[in-house]
């Protein structure tokens, strides 16, 4: 895993501050989250990619408190927008006022929120498309235009953002463009009964304990360019673009139940966030190169949210989950 501009030792060095330091952060983030360690895992995946990731999942379910608790661990500004009906997009991105200086009165921009290192997109379906839409360039291009100014986001940034089932009243479904710029959609589901219990005994006790430290935020970026240099090979590669082209009704490789199902197939974007993930899962994991088991242990987080059913799979009560589990095997 070597690059040109940092030398093997570095590399090795940063290796192994990741690998001692997993179990750490594990036991940091336990102090306030009981259980979801598998939701826990892709979210830390998902930073080390570099992806932005969307969590879907009741109220109640410590989805902020979660998200809030991985920018701590790693020494990341966080802002949080919580998205109602009347959000405008310049609450996002920043507005420009009219403001008195020594030569006069000019136009100055006012950063919004998203000027941060880790953004909370607090309930981001219940906000109209037109608001959610201001995300697009700043998950993209890491940047905000605003009157012709480009201004750049800080790095490392990521857009963490949760969202209540679109069943639930005063929801927008999100546009496919904007879901499909995110690298994971994790479910996050109730607990189990001890956990729970748990967690009611925490939060009903004294005040809870304090998030320590474990990386910092250029530790993220150097560790984000160490995930690119993890070896994989080719017939790897083809496995997760073939398995992403079967998702596609009119593709020639898609099997019945895809055209019966599905109304439209995810993108190139889709593959490239599989094997990117791998990589990212991968260093995670300590193992020397991403292999095709870890392309199918995260093809539902990457998959779930850019395949989208017809009305014939909702009337036959057929779910993403289950095409993408007849997909893998």
């Amino acid at each position: 895993m070597n690059t040109t501009d940092e030398p093997i030792d570095s590399q090795s060095a940063l290796f192994e501050k990741l690998q001692n330091g997993r179990l750490k952060l594990e036991a940091e983030l336990s102090k306030v989250i009981v259980g979801q360690k598998e939701v826990t895992r892709q979210l830390l995946i998902a930073l080390l990619s570099g992806g932005h990731c969307i969590v879907t999942g009741a109220p109640g379910l410590a989805k902020t408190l979660l998200v809030k608790s991985i920018s701590q661990v790693f020494q990341l500004n966080f802002q949080r927008i919580q998205f109602t009906p009347d959000l405008m997009p310049a609450d996002i991105t920043g507005t420009e006022i009219l403001t008195d200086t020594p030569t006069g009165r000019q136009m100055t921009f006012v950063r919004g929120p998203v000027f941060t290192n880790l953004l909370l997109a607090d309930e981001i379906n219940r906000t109209p498309p037109k608001t959610q839409s201001a995300l697009l360039e700043a998950m993209q291009e890491h940047q905000v235009t605003a009157a012709g100014a480009r201004h750049t986001l800080q790095e490392p940034f990521f857009v963490l953002a949760t969202q209540n089932p679109v069943e639930m009243e005063g929801t927008y479904p999100l546009p496919e463009a904007q879901l499909d710029r995110f690298l994971f959609n994790v479910l996050i589901d109730y607990l189990p009964e001890e956990d729970e219990i748990e967690v009611v005994r925490r939060t009903t006790a004294g005040p809870s304990q304090r998030i320590e430290p474990v990386f910092t935020a250029q530790e993220i970026i150097a560790m984000q360019a160490l995930v690119r240099e993890v070896p994989i090979s080719s017939d790897v590669i083809q496995y997760a673009v073939q398995l992403v082209a079967r998702t596609r009704p009119e593709s020639e490789s898609a099997p019945d139940y895809i055209r019966k199902y599905v109304q439209w197939g995810a993108g190139t974007r889709a593959a490239q966030a599989l094997v990117l993930a791998s990589k990212a899962l991968a260093l995670w994991e300590g193992k020397a190169y991403a292999s095709k088991e870890q392309i199918k242990s995260l093809a539902k987080p990457v998959l779930r949210h850019r395949i989208l059913l017809n009305y014939r799979a909702e009337a036959e009560s057929t779910s993403v989950e289950q095409i993408i589990e007849k997909l893998v095997e």
